[in-house]
């Protein structure tokens, strides 16, 4: 008697909307399964209203137990998330950011610990909404409060928000942006203005006005490099080139004045913004004082220069690891592709909280290994399956390496010297890999 076939691959192609479809008609034939289901739908209430009493008790505990537990509410919104809840959870999240923005204005944050937690609530407020979008001009209204009345956190990107917003929300935060340019002010009310009106032309896709917004900045290399960017993706070609060809004479004939009464340390990271400057900076910023407001800035200009190549992404994620931000900086290396090497690095730390998110990190690692051909290289790919194995049980997903093993089996079984190395590794090789004809293997 054949044994029954494996439906997950093909499952794993359908939509979410097309499962939904399937499991409901399932469940509505089956008692038994409904009653799961609903048992599971009643678990997720639960869950919120247990996330709400912790943000209850967090304000009264101190700095470490406060963390701890606003860590666990940011858990239970991101599980829940990454399982296509159907639960609103946006109000959830955007209290969760607002009582941590609450806290960093009543603590010494020196460790960033709190204010790592922001970040992380902020993302997962944007994706809630993206879920169930608020009210656009409610949302739009939070947004404006945050930027112009706000303490100067949490760093909020629109581009996040836009789906959310959409185009009544977008149009409220525009036209208060155009009534405070307006009105001409002066210091930080301004440069929020100016940066806000910036990410608008990037959200609405306004090619023009956003180069002109970036050609009115004083000339600086990462300026003209973010024109010649918008241009190339625009399609503008012939255009970038251009003003590619006109920022090189502009560097080759004026010399930036030297900023003398700048902190040394801001200077060298302005002129070369990378991981070990921005760290330097992040040391006497600490010791002077000021580092809320100049971490601001220069993250927002490491983030940049990170959207637009992969070693610009890697300085960023160092960046944040030098902070000890490892859930940041893991954030920064999938939303801006760091490197392999880079991303192999965060995923053994990751690893141990969050084995899932790791596993596709692992398996692009193996598969460059094993196109390197050499010995060498199949020794470490067998040393790197015996760990994917491990995280694959750690997730609860020890039938997904079985299957992810035969499948890379089968495709490189003629490398012999592999699957030598595999077996030494006391990796149990799946029996349905054929072997090719005459037994013998041409790698």
């Amino acid at each position: 008697m054949s044994s029954p076939t494996d439906l997950r691959p093909y499952l794993r192609t359908l939509d979410a909307e097309t499962l939904a479809d399937l499991l409901h008609a399932q469940a509505e034939r089956d008692p038994a399964l409904r009653h799961a289901l609903e048992n599971r739908f009643a678990t997720q209430g639960s869950d919120v209203a247990e996330a709400h009493r912790l943000l209850d008790t967090a304000v009264l505990a101190g700095n470490v137990e406060y963390a701890a537990k606003v860590g666990s509410v940011l858990d239970t919104l991101q599980r829940l998330l990454d399982a296509g809840s159907r639960a609103d959870l946006a109000p959830l999240a955007r209290r969760t950011v607002d009582d941590i923005s609450e806290m960093l204005e009543q603590i010494d944050d020196t460790s960033g610990e709190v204010a790592d937690r922001l970040d992380r609530a902020v993302e997962l407020y944007a994706r809630a909404c993206v879920a169930h979008p608020p009210d656009p001009e409610g949302l739009a209204a939070w947004i404006l409060e945050v930027e112009f009345d706000g303490p100067g956190w949490p760093v909020i990107e629109l581009s996040d928000f836009a789906s959310a917003l959409g185009e009544k929300g977008i149009a409220r935060i525009q036209s208060t942006v155009d009534e405070v340019l307006a009105e001409q002010p002066s210091g930080t009310k301004r440069e929020t203005a100016e940066r806000l009106r910036e990410e608008l032309a990037e959200v609405s896709g306004d090619v023009d006005a956003l180069v002109a917004i970036l050609a009115a900045k004083p000339p600086r290399v990462d300026v003209s490099l973010k024109i010649v960017r918008v241009l190339r993706a625009a399609g503008r070609h012939s255009e970038a080139i251009a003003h590619a060809a006109r920022a090189l004479t502009h560097d080759k004939k004026e010399e930036a004045p030297p900023a003398e009464k700048d902190p040394l340390s801001r200077k060298e990271f302005d002129e070369n913004p990378a991981a070990t400057t921005y760290l330097a900076l992040r040391e006497e910023s600490l010791d002077a004082g000021c580092w809320v407001a100049q971490r601001k800035t220069a993250l927002a200009r490491l983030r940049e220069l990170a959207a637009g190549s992969t070693q610009a992404a890697d300085e960023l994620v160092r960046a944040l690891l030098g902070e000890d931000r490892a859930d940041e900086a893991w954030r920064a290396a999938v939303r801006f592709e760091a490197s392999l090497p880079v991303r192999v690095e965060l995923a053994d730390v990751r690893s141990v909280a969050h084995p899932a998110e790791t596993i596709p990190v692992y398996r692009d690692h193996v598969e460059e290994l094993i196109t390197r051909k050499d010995p060498n290289s199949y020794r470490e790919a067998a040393r790197q399956l015996r760990k994917l194995r491990t995280v694959h049980k750690k997730a609860g997903m020890a039938e997904e390496f079985s299957s992810y093993l035969g499948t890379l089996v089968e495709i490189h079984k003629r490398k012999t010297r592999l699957i030598a190395e595999v077996k030494a590794a006391r990796i149990a090789i799946p029996k349905t890999v054929t072997a090719p004809a005459g037994g013998r293997y041409s790698e």
